[in-house]
């Protein structure tokens, strides 16, 4: 007769309750100060949990403010102005509606309207015939890329024609238009706009007060001055190459070399650098 072989446990004594591993019944150790890893980012989940709800509550607690208060409670307005043509229409509401002062940074970037169209706009009028009203201040700041844009150049002649000032700076400016420090439009790209009311347009007046201290004239008509040499050394003095400079004019390149060498003689000086050095003290611009 065989006898069955014996398992690994054989012999040895079964595992009773008050005999267990006391390993399987160890308490789990106390946490440090401060906790573990884990229990920090616990910590951290229940705060960004608890901000969430706040956030949360103010925004309905907002929402709710702004469905009961009446329409003419004198609170900031912020309105979104959506597409270039909306864009371009609340450009000349602005204009055409100041009763004091009109400032505006024009740019050859984000242009909502070609340029001719954006500086005719106050003579032409809106559609209905009315224009700005007379004894309207009127300050422009162009850049660089404005310049370089199609017919910027006869635009800004007869705005400095009719009396506006006209500034020059060589960083691109952003899109923005403020009517008698009341009312303000900037663009925040191609497709949108915010317009803004008192008191946020203490901001954007702010912004175009400090940028205008730091800009230059747009050159002013003297008699040494043909007024093709003012409007080349006004483009040199921008930065714009001679071809493109030629381009604006439409004369050639060549002609635009010519003249430049001109201008120097005139000022005795032998570099476009010195040229513009000697505009600036001489009352050129």
């Amino acid at each position: 007769m065989s006898v069955p072989a014996p398992t690994p446990d054989s012999g040895r004594p079964a595992r009773t309750a008050d005999r267990a591993d006391p390993a399987a019944v160890r308490p789990a150790p106390a946490p440090a100060a401060g906790g573990g890893p884990a229990d920090r980012e616990e910590r951290l989940h229940a705060a960004f949990r608890r901000l969430g709800e706040d956030l949360r509550r103010a925004e309905a607690a907002v929402a709710e403010l702004v469905r009961e208060r009446p329409a003419d409670d004198g609170l900031v307005h912020v309105e979104t102005v959506e597409g270039p043509a909306a864009q371009a229409r609340r450009i000349l509401e602005l204009e055409t509606g100041a009763r004091h002062t009109f400032q505006a940074f024009l740019t050859g970037l984000n242009t909502v309207t070609p340029v001719p169209k954006t500086l005719a706009a106050a003579s032409d009028g809106p559609p209905d015939g009315i224009g700005a009203p007379p004894g309207v201040t009127y300050q422009l700041l162009v850049d660089r890329e404005f310049l370089a844009e199609p017919a910027a150049v006869a635009a800004l002649e007869e705005r400095v024609r009719r009396g506006e000032q006209v500034r020059v700076v060589d960083s691109p400016l952003l899109k923005l238009a403020v009517a008698d420090g009341e009312t303000a439009m900037v663009q925040l790209g191609p497709d949108r706009a915010v317009l803004l009311r008192q008191p946020l347009t203490v901001l954007v007046t702010e912004l175009f007060a400090a940028v205008w201290r730091h800009s230059r004239p747009y050159l002013r008509e003297v008699a040494e001055l043909a007024p093709i040499d003012r409007q080349i050394l006004q483009l040199m003095l921008s930065g714009l190459t001679d071809a493109a400079t030629a381009k604006q004019l439409g004369t050639s390149p060549r002609t635009v070399q010519r003249r430049l060498r001109a201008l120097m003689d005139l000022a005795s000086v032998t570099s476009r650098l010195q040229l513009g050095w000697y505009a600036m003290r001489n009352n050129w611009m």
